[in-house]
């Protein structure tokens, strides 16, 4: 066979190794490559070294050897200042040289080839290669460097792209772990206070989002309402997740603290105004039911999208509209507090945009027509269901947009007498 055509096949098998090849560190990278190049017959080749450079002491320290050679000492390091050749390699990449050094040549290495490999490091002295290959053979062919120069180049190509995998992996962790903070603090689905059902649900868009739902449970001894709050946090991303957590933080503490819900909205939105310089703007629904006779709802909606009320036994939608602007949007905006009442069998609904704003291929919006009609629809349902065929909607609604969102929904119901 040609030993042109085998070195052709042997270079191809040995990229595609590297571009392909899943490996746990740089260094394993590298060794799968020294021993491919040494154990390949075609190459001639009988030993192969990684050095790795050492900033500190500004040296080039041994990492692997293989090959049919005796062994070079552990640990073992070349001075920089010793060794103009590692400079040079910054301009040259590959290099052929006659060993110099003593422990080098009393292991049998006496010609070699030399190519950098990794990041470009910078020292007082110049520029080096993070890691320096070397060779070694009785006579290393022209071919071989030139080999040498391409696989160089494509070790470099991989190793950029395992280090950009790690910090892709370390950032999808750090996301998953932030989801996981993110579901622990949203509160189960159900919840039964006296004669209301209720039911929510949140589902993200990525691996963490902005929206977020809560029951709050009032103080000892005030058990006889119970607050419960939907928000929507203006940026994307990372950042809207954190200032979702800071939301429900904020008003968990707050709720033990104040009894009027005019209080707990102003300070939460002074809050907001102070801690986030930017992407501040919050929106948030709250309101609390109470077992009065008449079951009062109490309510502050702070530019949140209008949460729907239904009643079945006259057949109509009231919506609830903003009682204030956007929090954090000023230092000292006053949201202000109104009311409602539920009947036996009345059904109040709370969402995020994500709902209203879903989109079909037409660019159209669900909008707020489309939720009333399936709340008329599954009225009769659980909140769960009623919740459950809602999401079932959208999703159909906008299966072929590409344009998605974070979406939260409420489904608060009074039982039928």
């Amino acid at each position: 066979m040609d030993p042109n055509t085998l070195n052709q096949r042997d270079i191809y098998k040995l990229v595609e190794g590297l571009a392909t090849g899943q490996f746990k560190d740089e260094l394993s990278l590298l060794e799968n490559l020294v021993s491919d190049v040494v154990d390949q017959g075609g190459f001639a080749i009988v030993g192969g070294r990684i050095w790795e450079l050492d900033t500190q002491e500004e040296v080039y320290r041994l990492k692997y050897q293989h090959g049919n050679l005796k062994k070079i000492p552990d640990d073992y390091s070349v001075p920089i200042k010793d060794q103009p050749i590692f400079k040079k390699l910054r301009t040259q990449r590959t290099i052929l040289n006659f060993e110099t050094d003593k422990v080098l040549l009393d292991t049998g290495i006496e010609f070699f080839s030399i190519t950098g490999v990794g990041e470009l490091v910078k020292l007082p002295s110049g520029m080096y290669f993070k890691y320096a290959i070397g060779f070694n053979a009785p006579q290393i062919l022209q071919s071989f460097y030139e080999t040498l120069t391409i696989i160089s180049s494509v070790a470099s190509i991989a190793l950029l792209n395992l280090s950009t995998r790690a910090e892709k992996m370390k950032i999808s962790k750090d996301l998953e772990r932030a989801a996981e903070i993110q579901r622990n603090l949203l509160p189960e689905h159900n919840l039964e206070f006296h004669d209301y059902k209720i039911f929510g649900a949140c589902i993200p868009d990525s691996e963490v989002g902005g929206d977020y739902f809560d029951y709050l449970k009032p103080p000892v001894g005030q058990e006889e309402r119970l607050g419960i709050v939907v928000s929507d946090a203006a940026s994307k991303g990372l950042p809207a997740a954190i200032q979702a957590l800071f939301v429900s933080g904020a008003i968990r503490m707050g709720i033990g603290f104040s009894t009027r819900i005019s209080n707990l909205i102003n300070r939460l939105n002074t809050l907001i105004y102070d801690t986030f310089p930017s992407e501040r703007f919050v929106t948030l629904f709250y309101c609390e039911l109470t077992l009065s006779s008449n079951r009062l709802v109490l309510y502050a909606n702070a530019g949140h999208c209008t949460p729907i009320h239904y009643c079945p036994t006259c057949d109509s939608f009231e919506y609830l509209p903003a009682t204030g602007g956007l929090l954090g949007l000023m230092q000292n905006q006053k949201i202000e507090v109104e009311n409602m009442t539920m009947k036996p069998g009345d059904i109040l609904i709370i969402y995020t945009d994500g709902i209203t704003e879903a989109r079909n291929s037409n660019n159209e919006f669900f909008g707020e027509e489309r939720i009333a009609e399936v709340i008329r629809k599954y009225h009769a349902e659980t909140p769960k269901m009623i919740a459950y065929n809602l999401l079932e909607e959208v999703q159909k609604f906008s299966a072929n947009s590409t344009v998605n969102d974070d979406k939260t929904i409420v489904v608060i119901k009074r039982d039928e007498k």
